[in-house]
Formats: structure tokens, sequence, C-alpha cells
């Protein structure tokens, strides 16, 4: 695509732009043999622009991201042409690209706790990201980090002599934001910067960087598959699948109207939080190893509108309208009932028939402190959980919901047998689980076999030296007598994968495969309660579709009771039928999923939805480019 096709938010940006990328190729060698990454990349970004690139994980959103700051791993190159305001940086020495990366061009990472040193004070990261001249006395640099701090929304006297393990998720993230911004970029690149953020926490990040952006006229490039993230934020939308640029636009435009298939699969794919759905959608397979498509349309062994003609010729970006460009050979023909399928209705379930269910866990009046101790001023407490009191059905699930420090996770700690509560019983299945170590051996490993859990984390749910059929081996020796004994390739089978994935080990897996394997671990036991604790939360959209109707399944088949644990309410009204809503340890409100989400009583429950951004399946106005 030409220079003067770049699709742009404005004239100006289109003239003069502050960012431009031409012809990008990023390469890489694994096992001796060469691979193409990012293939022929171009786009635009205006002083004061946002764009958004987004698809799912593995498409090369964030491997441009390094390219474009010089920050490749070994064995990784880049080719083609990138300037900053007329200024080249790809293949630039490293004195000049120091002059340009954390002064003229920022990063903002996902996780905020790799951005910063744990044995630093959030005072000593802003002080190092000072200019030199604001940092040439103890007295000009306090009031510099003072005001820096001040510009996040952060108080210095509370914050400045904590160290990053002290601090939210949240007020980790607006500290990562001031060391960004101290040297007042130009260009600020946000890879993910919401992504572990509940959404009180995520609706702050986000409205601060919308709020320090148009102070500063600073360009953002935000990389992210939360798509309401995207269309909330952004001018423009570059939609990326395996290392190309299938479509992009104007953010308003791609929400009514997309020009792809792949970005229809994508709008599709996002839960509503308005209503349960019978099924929700995914795009079916996974995206391609890169390198793997050496011709025809990338994405066409995903397609269900696929012609012989898009796995022999390979599609150009090419315009489709008024600062809209698609690499799709057929939108012509297929155009009108893309648009038809983004408008159908969603199939709204029904709530399960029949009355309550027998009570196969109960929680009453469950408490828990931990001592914490100070690095000033000696030890202190803090209460995590208080007088918290519900019950799981048979068969039932039930999410737990609340902000992060709220008490969700001490409470599945609690059931799991972790941590002993201070206060209050846990009973499931007639078994007291208050103190697991007054349980007799036998009585220990039934209670294990009866409850299972499926970790956020799938990185960190798997030995990883262990194959996969190893591990789930290990998991069936543990099912008790009577449940019938499954081989493994039962069990990949039943989440969805081959069973040649039995000799794989986890480093070989996407992060939904790995998930998937957890799953099936967690039901080689034949548990009758699974606790998922932010199953979902790390998963691009379509593969957290994927994960949701197979523990819907999984449901289904065994019976098997939901312990379901989130900050997402759109994912809770399609997984639970009654929600527990916990704020700083206590329970403020229960009761039926519908009636809590559709009619809050109180005041912290409508936060938490007024937090929540629209779903983009409901049309939402994107930000405007004005």
């Amino acid at each position: 695509m030409s220079d003067a096709d770049a699709p742009s938010s404005n004239d100006d940006a289109r003239a003069a732009p502050l960012l431009s990328v031409r012809g990008l190729m990023v390469d890489g060698k694994r096992g001796g043999s060469a691979r193409v990454l990012v293939r022929e990349l171009d786009f635009d970004l205006g002083a004061g622009e946002t764009v958004a690139i987004v698809g799912e994980s593995g498409s090369g959103k964030s491997i441009t991201a390094r390219a474009l700051v010089g920050l490749l791993p070994a064995g990784v190159s880049a080719s083609g042409s990138v300037s900053l305001a007329g200024d080249p940086l790809l293949n630039t020495r490293s004195p000049r690209m120091s002059a340009v990366r954390g002064v003229r061009i920022a990063l903002l990472l996902q996780d905020p706790f790799t951005m910063l040193n744990p044995v630093q004070t959030v005072r000593a990261h802003i002080i190092e990201s000072l200019p030199r001249e604001e940092r040439r006395t103890r007295a000009i640099a306090r009031g510099h980090t003072r005001r820096r701090l001040h510009e996040v929304g952060l108080s210095y006297e509370q914050v400045a002599d904590s160290y990053p393990f002290q601090l939210s998720g949240g007020t980790l993230q607006r500290v990562a934001v001031a060391a960004a911004l101290a040297r007042d970029p130009e260009l600020l690149i946000a890879d993910e910067p919401t992504t572990a953020l509940d959404a009180s926490a995520q609706a702050g990040i986000l409205e601060l960087l919308g709020r320090l952006q148009r102070r500063r006229g600073m360009a953002l490039l935000l990389i992210t598959h939360d798509l309401r993230v995207a269309f909330s934020m952004s001018d423009r939308v570059l939609v990326m699948y395996a290392g190309t640029i299938l479509e992009q636009g104007p953010a308003s435009a791609v929400l009514r109207a997309p020009k792809h298939p792949y970005t229809l699969g994508l709008l599709l794919a996002e839960p509503p939080v308005a209503q349960s759905v019978e099924q929700l959608s995914a795009i079916p397979g996974k995206t391609p190893s890169p390198g793997r498509i050496l011709a025809g349309c990338v994405f066409a062994d995903r397609c269900r509108w696929r012609a012989p003609e898009c796995v022999a010729t390979t599609p150009s970006l090419r315009l489709v309208g008024e600062r809209r460009a698609s690499a799709c050979l057929r939108l012509d023909q297929i155009a009108r009932e893309m648009q038809a399928e983004l408008a159908a209705p969603h199939g709204a379930s029904s709530p399960p028939a029949g009355g309550a269910p027998q009570p196969i866990c109960r929680l009453e009046g469950v408490s828990k402190r931990y001592r914490t101790q100070k690095l000033l001023g000696g030890a202190g407490e803090t209460m995590a959980v208080r007088d918290v009191s519900f019950e799981i059905g048979e068969g039932e699930s039930v999410g737990l919901v609340g902000e992060t420090g709220s008490g969700k996770t001490t409470l599945a700690r609690c059931l799991l047998g972790l941590i002993r509560p201070d206060a209050g019983r846990i009973t499931l299945a007639g078994h007291d689980l208050s103190e697991y170590r007054r349980l007799a051996r036998n009585e220990r490993r039934r209670v294990r076999q009866l409850v299972q859990v499926v970790f956020q984390d799938p990185y960190g749910s798997l030995n990883p030296a262990l194959s996969i059929g190893t591990a789930l081996e290990e998991a069936i020796r543990l099912r008790p007598d009577g449940a019938g004994t499954p081989q493994v390739e039962d069990l990949l089978s039943l989440v969805g994968l081959p069973a040649s994935y039995a000799g794989r080990r986890p480093v070989a897996l996407s992060g939904g495969e790995r998930q998937r394997v957890a799953i099936a671990r967690a039901v080689a036991v034949a548990p009758r309660l699974l606790v998922c604790d932010e199953p979902v939360a790390s998963l691009d959209v379509s593969v957290r579709a994927q994960i949701l109707e197979l523990l819907r399944e999984i449901r289904r088949r065994y019976d098997t009771s939901l312990l379901f644990i989130t900050h997402d309410l759109s994912v809770v009204r399609q997984m639970t039928e009654r929600l527990v809503v916990l704020y700083r340890g206590e329970v403020v409100e229960a009761g039926a999923t519908a009636r809590v989400l559709d009619s809050p009583t109180h005041p912290y429950t409508a936060q938490l939805l007024g937090s929540l951004l629209p779903t983009v399946r409901a049309g939402v106005a994107p930000r405007s480019s004005a």
C-alpha cells in the first residue's frame, strides 16, 4: 500500500506522520531455519493520535513494537523503514537509539513488576527516569517526583517510600506510567497495559492514559487483544494476524462494519455482559506458526468463506472505502453476509429449571487475617476475609467477583486447604475442611479428589519437565475407585486436543492449549467441585470463548459444580447462576446472577458495573477522532 493510500484519522497525520512504518519485516531463526515473524507492515501514526494494534496471541503485535524501538531478542532482525518525525530508527547504532528510547519513545508493558526493580522504592524509580536537569539536587528531584506522581493520581507521601511488592497492581501501573512519561516522550507504546487489572483499575488506567495524552499532545500506539480497550481508546485500528495486517481503518468504522472475516470473528467472540447466551462464538482452529503460510491468505484455514482463490493467491492490503483497507479477496461477495451476522441478535439462554440444588459446599462465617511485616514501623495485620458465608449447590455454578484485594483468592485457598481460616467453617460433601491438618490421611486424599482447581496462569500450572501425557497419567492415578479409568487420549479428546499432544512438553503449547491441559488434569480426578480462579483472564478473546465453552461442556457432562472467580462481569454472566460480590473481604451482595447484574442493590456492585467498558458487539461508539 502506498503512502498516499495509508488510512489516517486526519489530513495532518497523513501529510506529516510522527511515526512512519514502511515495509517492516521481522525475521528470526529457529532450529537453523529462517522464518518470517512480521511481513511487509505499512502504517502511520500522527502526533496526538491513538492507533491500536489488535489480534490474537501470536499474531505479531508485541514483536512489532519491539522492532520499532530496537529491542528484538537475539537471532531476530528487522528490515524496512521506520522513522520518528523523519529521523530513521531501524538498525541505527545503539547510542543513537538510546537517545530515542525512553526519551522520545516510551514503553509501558503489561506487567508493571517487569518494569520496576523490586529492591527500589517508588521515589528511586521516578528519580532515575527524570531528565538530568530535573535531578541536579535532592530538593529539585523531590519536587519533580512529587509532580509526576500527582499527575498520575498518586500521593507522594503515601507511595514514595514504598517498594513494588507493597502496592496493588493498579497503583503499580500508575507508577510505571509516571516513570515512562517522566521525560515527556512524543510517543508512548503501551503493550497490553491493562490486561492483568480488574475492571475498576483498568478503567482508571485507561482514563489516566487518555487524559495525559490529550494534555501532552502525545501519540499512543496501543497493543492489545482486548477489543473493548482498543475501540474505547483508539482513533484507528490495525487488525493483525500471523504477522500481517488484514484490516485497518477508523475505529468507529471497523466496529460498525468489519471488512475482513477475521475482524468479524474477533467481534463475535466478545461475550456480552447484558445477557447469557446459549453458545459463545469462537474462531475455529488456532493462529498458525510464524512463517508457516507461504502463499495464499494467512487466515484461509480458519475462514468459513474460503474459496480456491484464497489458497492460491496472496492478498494485499487494498483500499475498500474512505480510509479503510482490507486484505480479503472475496470481500465484495461476502460483505453483506458478514454485516448480517454482526447484526444478528444473541441467542439468549434460559435460567436452569427446578428448585435450589442440594448444597455440596458450605462456607459459614469464614474469616482470615494476614500478619504483615512492615519495612518501617514493625508488624501489622490485614483482614483479608471477614465473616463470609455462602453455599454451592450440586451441579451449580457460583461466581465470586470483586476487585483485586477483595479476598476472592484467599477464600479459594481456604477451600483448597492451602491456608487455614482463622474463624468459621468450610464443609465439602460432608467433610470439614476448616483444618486440613486434622483430617486423617485417607480423608485428606478423598477431599483432594472432590475439589480441583484451574488457575489463571496456564504457563505456571504445568511442570515444564513433564510431558503432557505424564502429567495426565499422574492425575488419573488419583482418581477414586468406581469412577472409571480414562486414558490420556480420552482426556485430550475431551478438551479438544489431539492424542499426539501426549508426547509434548508445556513449552511447545500455546497459552490456550496449556489451559486445556490444565482443565483435563483437573477433570481426570473426577472432582465434584471445580474452582476456576480467573481461568481466562490472560487469554485472548477467541481462545477465551473456546475455554469457557469447554468448561460449560464439562459441567454438563459430569454435573460438576463450579466456583468461578473472576473480575470480568461479562464472563460471570455467561458462566454462573448465582453471584457473590466481595468488597474488602466482606460479602456486600449475593443472589441470582441476572438479578445482581441487572438490578444491583449495593453501591459497590453498581460501581463495578459502571467501570465496565461497553461491549463491542453492542456497537458502542468508540473514542471520537475529532
